[in-house]
């Protein structure tokens, strides 16, 4: 077994195992033993294993004939519900286990009867023997020998003086002593000096019993020739009995099975030790046998005061009558019955496939041929379906594309629906806006309550409030319209969000003109003869002007071009990008350009009045809000234009709320601090100081 399983051409990645039962010669534990090979460990129910994952492919055993018929007839019930199961005979070859009607799994590797029979009789002419008896085993197999041979013999004139069954097992408290004693008698008092004896090694120690105590009590030796059949092996009778006992025995001719050598065995054999935790369990018994002591484990003493095996006995110093190092005819048929067991569990494992016979293997699924130029067209070469298409069968001629709204799966044998792809509320990303949308806007509100509180205070006052609460309301609508980007695109947010953006966006700068403007007009009045007199108090007419213009943009971009919901099958690697396409782009960036246009005149204006004398002059606070305004929507620009799907709308929704919150946090937080934290500034005198 182990040879098997390091040879690497023989069952690869398949490790067998095994697991040797005992009988001790009793016919009668056979079926218990053969039953708990099919049951559970624990309990014995046949073909019903839930304790153990074992799976068993074959029994090598039945070292008699009444062990292979139990055997067999237990397993060739069992058996045949597996197809991979059967069991192995090592014993020389019985004609009746042979019937496949009675043993359909049961299987010989040894030499057929006949070949055994034609050797004994060709034995008895050479020696000019006609005057024979036999003695065989108490078994239906020998009542088939004799029944065969005896016809054998007829044809060449021998004659048969007995025919005598021994048994196995008796003593002499049983009635089976008495028919082994007549066995004996029939022997002695008969002049047949040649005697054949069939049976295996358990009838030959009954046999040699009972010649011993024969010889003993009646002080005789016989001087029989005993020719012995190849079932019986000298070395499984054991070393227990004296071997004096054999002497009845002495010059037997005795036919064995022929054996070839095995490279390695000696080897192997003198590299035994009976302290081996994972060894031969029967070794440590026979160790103590051969060498005379006994194997105890570490720290444990003889209790008997015998000599304690150290594992360093040499087998080389044993008789060769003991060991020789070879192996028997018993021990071969196993070795040849092991292997028989391999060979077949790997022809049935390893053999199934057709024969193959082609330019070149067959091009898997996700591939397709392709044909070199100069070749046959048998020798094609196989290339990688590329992308959006796949091929699913052998040897496709060509990859097959995907739908649009599908595309390949990693092996490209199969076409996948492609996900969705837009700024959802769930994405990390799209929660992030969401939540700076909020905070913005609720700091929005918490400001314009904090100047509709102080109203009637100098700060507020001084700063144009109609104009002031415009801007909040715009920049507050600013933080909102970035919801009408985020979630799944349909047709009316495609319409509102850049319209929706453009105007309150146009409100909220036009209110900073407006705010400028009103500084540059109150310096201007003061000299004598100016006309800007005139326009001071007209500043809502700014606000309503400019955002006007931007609404004729919007209203002529719905009429002629308006955007809509699009999906976009090819940007996005298995995804479908769904997006509002804006519909004219010209328009779309008219209305950023106009945005752009308030901005820098705001900012121009508001970088020229930063200087001007007036206690309300909030120039400063505009060119740097307007500043910040610049800088993102320019930024904003070409990364717009760099992305696509969900990154676009972010980048967009992210450019709102940097350039509200610019102007928030630019225009409203100093005044904020003054009005919540310096309330002691936040009077009229401060203020005229301030000018001065």
């Amino acid at each position: 077994i182990q040879e098997v399983n390091k040879d690497p051409q023989l069952l690869p990645n398949i490790t067998l195992g095994f697991r040797i039962y005992e009988d001790n010669h009793y016919a009668s534990m056979t079926p218990d033993v053969s039953l708990s090979l099919l049951s559970s460990r624990r309990k014995l129910f046949p073909n019903y294993k839930c304790d153990t994952q074992d799976n068993l492919l074959s029994v090598l055993g039945g070292l008699n004939s009444r062990n292979s018929y139990q055997m067999a007839t237990i397993f060739g019930f069992f058996f045949s519900l597996s197809p991979f199961s059967f069991q192995l005979g090592y014993r020389f070859s019985d004609p009746v286990l042979g019937d496949k009607s009675l043993f359909p799994i049961f299987y010989q590797i040894d030499p057929q009867y006949h070949l055994q029979n034609a050797a004994i009789v060709w034995l008895l002419l050479y020696f000019q023997w006609n005057w024979i008896g036999i003695v065989v085993e108490n078994s239906e197999s020998s009542e088939h020998f004799i029944w065969i041979f005896e016809a054998i013999l007829a044809q060449h004139d021998i004659c048969i003086q007995f025919v005598k069954q021994i048994f196995p097992r008796f003593s002499i408290f049983n009635e089976l002593f008495r028919e082994q004693i007549d066995l004996v008698l029939t022997i002695s008092s008969n002049n047949a000096q040649v005697v054949i004896v069939s049976g295996d090694s358990n009838t030959l120690q009954s046999l040699i019993l009972s010649l011993y105590f024969y010889e003993e009590e009646n002080d005789i030796a016989f001087r029989t020739v005993w020719i012995l059949s190849t079932q019986w092996e000298f070395s499984a009778i054991g070393y227990h009995y004296e071997w004096g006992k054999l002497k009845s025995l002495h010059g037997a001719l005795s036919f064995t099975v022929h054996t070839n050598p095995v490279p390695g065995f000696k080897d192997y054999l003198l590299a035994l030790n009976p302290h081996e935790p994972h060894g031969d369990v029967f070794l440590p018994s026979w160790w103590e046998i051969v060498f005379d002591c006994e194997v105890l484990k570490a720290g444990q003493a003889s209790p008997d005061g015998r000599r304690v095996c150290t594992g360093e006995e040499n087998l080389a110093t044993l008789p060769v009558s003991i060991f020789d190092g070879k192996m028997t005819g018993f021990s071969y048929s196993i070795y040849n019955a092991a292997y028989s067991v391999a060979h077949a569990l790997h022809t049935a494992c390893c053999f199934q496939t057709k024969p193959f016979s082609r330019c070149v293997k067959r091009c898997l699924p996700g591939q397709a041929r392709k044909v070199a130029e100069g070749r046959p067209s048998c020798c094609y070469g196989c290339a990688s379906c590329p992308e959006g298409t796949i091929s699913n069968e052998t040897d496709a001629a060509q990859c097959i594309p995907c739908p649009e709204d599908q595309h390949p799966n990693k092996n490209h044998i199969l076409c996948i629906p492609k996900t969705m792809n837009f700024l959802s509320y769930e994405d990390t990303l799209g929660f992030i806006l969401v939540s700076l949308a909020l905070v913005f806007s609720l700091i929005t509100i918490l400001v314009l309550g904090a100047f509709i509180k102080h109203h009637n205070t100098p700060i507020v006052k001084a700063n144009n409030r109609d104009l002031t609460y415009i801007l909040l309301v715009s920049l507050l609508l600013c933080f909102l319209c970035s919801f009408l980007f985020i979630g799944q695109p349909r047709y009316l947010t495609c319409l509102l969000r850049q319209t929706t953006f453009g105007i309150v966006f146009s409100i909220a700068i036009s209110s900073l003109l407006a705010k400028t403007l009103t500084v540059v007009l109150a310096f201007m009045a003061t000299k004598p003869g100016n006309r800007a007199r005139k326009f001071l108090g007209k500043q809502l007419i700014i606000v309503l002007t400019c955002p006007l213009l931007q609404t004729a943009l919007c209203a002529f971009w719905l009429a002629f071009s308006p955007p809509f919901t699009n999906l976009d099958f090819h940007s996005l690697k298995g995804e479908i990008g769904m997006e509002c396409n804006e519909g004219s782009t010209t328009m779309f960036y008219a209305v950023l350009g106009y945005m752009g246009f308030l901005s820098l005149i705001s900012f121009i204006v508001a970088f020229l009045a930063r200087k001007l004398p007036d206690s309300f002059n909030e120039a400063t606070f505009i060119t740097f809000s307007m500043l910040v305004f610049c800088s993102v929507w320019v930024s904003f620009l070409p990364t717009y234009l760099s992305t696509k799907g969900k990154s676009m709308v972010a980048v967009e929704i992210f450019s709102i709320l940097a350039s509200a919150a610019g102007l928030l946090s630019c225009i409203f937080f100093p005044k904020c601090y003054v009005i919540m934290l310096r309330p002691d500034l936040n009077n009229r005198i401060h203020l005229m100081r301030k000018v001065k």
